[in-house]
C-alpha cells in the first residue's frame, strides 16, 4: 500500500531551450492543484458547524435534539484527528508523491462526509457522528503536507511568502464555498431528507449540508489528479533554486537526503526554539480562527441577531474576506520583511483583537450608531455583525497563512511537511480541538458564564499570539540570511 505513495523517481533534463517554458506552464499547473485541492479539503471539513443548529433541534422539528456541548465534542473530532495526521503524514508526506498523496485523501474524505448526510446511522449517537467526524479528520491531514511539499520544490524561497499567502487563501474560498454550497444544497436536496415522527413527515434539510459539498469534493479530487506533480526533478526540470537562481536560506548538507525521522525531528523540529514559539502562537491563532467561526451560526441563530440563511451568509463572507487578508499579509511580509513573517502576524493579531471586540458588542454600538444616525436598530446591528465578521477573517487568515510558511522556512526542504505538522499540531489539537471545541462549547452552554466568557477567551488569545509572535522577531530575521 504505502509503495503507491512512493516519489516518482528524477526523470533526464528536458531540452535546455524548453526548461523555461516546460518550469513556467507546470509551476502554474501544480499551483492550481494545490489550490483546488486545499480549497477541496475545506469543503468536507466544516458541514457539521453549519448543520449544528438544525441537529439541536427537537425531533418534532427536524433535529436530533442534541445539545451544543454534545455537538462541541462531536466537532473537535476533527481537529483532534487533523493535529496528529496532520504531523505524522506531514513525515509521510515528505516521503510521498504528492499528487497522489492529495488526491487519495480528498476523495476519501468526500466520501465519509457524504455518507454522514446519506446514512441514519451516522448521525444516531453522538459517539458514532464522534466517529466519522475523527476518520474525517485524519484523511484531512493528508492535504496541507504535500501542498507544503509542493510549495517548497516548486517556488524558491524570496518568492515564497507572496505565493504561499495566495495560495494558503484557498482554504478561506473553500470555507467559504462551503457554505455556499451548503445553502443550495439544502434548497436543491433539502426535499429528499424527510423522516417520519409520530406519523408526520417532517424535514431534516440539514443533511444536504454533508452531501452537495461532498460531491463538488470529489470532482475537485479527479481534477486534481491531472493538474498535480511532485517535483521539478520528477519532471524533468533542474531545482527550482537553480532555475531561480535563488539560494536565499542556509544550505543544510542534509538537504538533499532521506532523513530518518527520528534525526529528522530531534534536529530540525525539537531544537528549534523559533518554531516551539510559532507552534504555541499558532494554538491562539486557531482559537480565534475557530472560536469564532465556528460557533459563529450557533451564536447568531441563538440569540436572535441572524437568521439561519443570514448566518450563514456571515460564515461565508467572514471566509472570503480571509482572501484578500491574506494575501495583503504575504505582501507586507515580502515587500516591507524580506519574507519575514512575524512582522506581519503581530501587526494583524492587535487588529484581530478590535475586530473581536467589535463582534462582541455589536448590539451596543448598533444602539449607539441608531442614536445618533436613527435607522431601525436590528438591520444596523445585523450590517456590524457583518462588518465586524468579515474584518475577523480579513485579519485571522494572514497569521494562519503565514505561521506556515514560517514553519518550512525555518527547515531545510526534506523537512518541510514534518515542521507544517508539528506548528499545526499545536493549532488544531490545542487551539481548535481542546479550546475552540470543547472550552468553547462548555463555557457557551454554561448558564452562568454563557457567550461573554467565550469572547473573553477569544481577546486573551489574540493578546497572547501577538506576543509569542512579537518574541520570533529579531530569531527569524537571524534564520533567514544570504547563503
Amino acid at each position: 500500500m504505502f509503495k503507491f505513495f512512493n516519489p516518482p523517481a528524477p526523470k533526464p533534463l528536458i531540452d535546455e531551450k524548453k526548461i523555461d517554458s516546460v518550469y513556467k506552464s507546470m509551476r502554474f499547473k501544480v499551483f492550481l492543484g494545490a489550490f483546488l485541492g486545499y480549497a477541496g479539503y475545506y469543503l468536507v471539513r466544516k458541514n457539521l458547524s453549519l448543520a449544528m443548529p438544525g441537529m439541536i433541534q427537537s425531533v418534532e422539528d427536524g433535529g436530533l435534539g442534541y445539545t451544543k456541548l454534545q455537538l462541541g465534542i462531536a466537532l473537535s473530532a476533527i481537529s483532534i484527528a487533523y493535529a496528529f495526521s496532520k504531523f505524522l503524514m506531514g513525515a509521510l508526506s515528505d516521503r510521498s508523491d504528492a499528487r497522489k498523496f492529495l488526491t487519495v485523501g480528498l476523495l476519501l474524505s468526500a466520501i465519509l462526509m457524504m455518507s454522514v448526510g446519506l446514512f441514519p446511522f451516522a448521525t444516531s449517537s453522538v459517539a458514532v457522528i464522534f466517529l466519522f467526524m475523527l476518520l474525517i479528520g485524519w484523511l484531512s491531514g493528508m492535504g496541507w503536507p504535500p501542498c507544503g511539499r509542493i510549495m517548497v520544490h516548486w517556488f524558491s524561497q524570496n518568492e515564497r511568502s507572496f505565493k504561499m499567502s495566495i495560495w494558503n487563501t484557498s482554504h478561506t474560498i473553500g470555507s467559504g464555498l462551503m457554505a455556499n454550497l451548503a445553502a443550495v444544497g439544502t434548497l436543491v436536496l433539502g426535499g429528499f431528507f424527510m423522516v417520519d415522527v409520530g406519523g408526520t413527515m417532517v424535514s431534516q434539510s440539514w443533511k444536504a449540508v454533508f452531501v452537495f459539498p461532498s460531491i463538488v469534493a470529489a470532482i475537485i479530487a479527479v481534477i486534481c489528479w491531472w493538474l498535480l506533480r511532485d517535483t521539478p526533478q520528477s519532471c524533468g526540470l533542474p531545482p527550482v533554486e537553480q532555475y531561480r537562481n535563488d539560494y536565499t536560506v542556509k544550505k543544510d548538507s542534509n538537504e538533499g537526503k532521506k532523513i530518518p525521522f527520528k534525526v529528522l525531528f530531534m534536529e530540525y523540529i525539537f531544537k528549534n526554539r523559533v518554531l516551539w514559539l510559532i507552534a504555541f502562537a499558532n494554538a491562539f491563532v486557531y482559537l480565534v480562527r475557530y472560536g469564532i467561526g465556528d460557533w459563529s451560526a450557533t451564536y447568531l441563530q441563538e440569540n436572535g441577531i441572524l437568521d439561519s440563511a443570514q448566518s450563514k451568509m456571515a460564515f461565508a463572507l467572514h471566509n472570503y474576506a480571509g482572501v484578500p487578508g491574506t494575501i495583503l499579509g504575504g505582501f507586507i511580509s515580502a515587500k516591507f520583511f524580506k519574507g519575514r513573517c512575524a512582522p506581519a502576524n503581530v501587526i494583524y493579531m492587535i487588529l484581530v483583537l478590535f475586530s473581536v471586540l467589535l463582534y462582541w458588542k455589536a448590539t451596543p454600538v448598533a444602539e449607539y450608531l441608531t442614536h445618533i444616525f436613527g435607522g431601525n436598530m436590528a438591520d444596523v446591528r445585523v450590517i456590524v455583525v457583518f462588518a465586524s465578521l468579515i474584518a475577523v477573517g480579513f485579519f485571522i487568515y494572514g497569521p494562519v497563512a503565514l505561521i506556515g510558511v514560517q514553519a518550512v522556512n525555518l527547515v531545510p526542504k526534506n523537512a518541510a511537511g514534518t515542521a507544517a505538522g508539528f506548528v499545526g499540531l499545536f493549532g488544531y489539537l490545542i487551539g481548535d480541538a481542546l479550546l475552540s471545541k470543547m472550552l468553547v462549547g462548555a463555557l457557551a452552554s454554561s448558564a452562568s458564564l454563557g457567550w461573554n466568557a467565550t469572547f473573553w477567551l477569544m481577546i486573551f488569545a489574540s493578546i497572547a499570539a501577538a506576543i509569542l509572535s512579537a518574541t520570533t522577531w529579531k530569531r527569524e530575521k537571524a534564520a533567514l540570511v544570504k547563503a
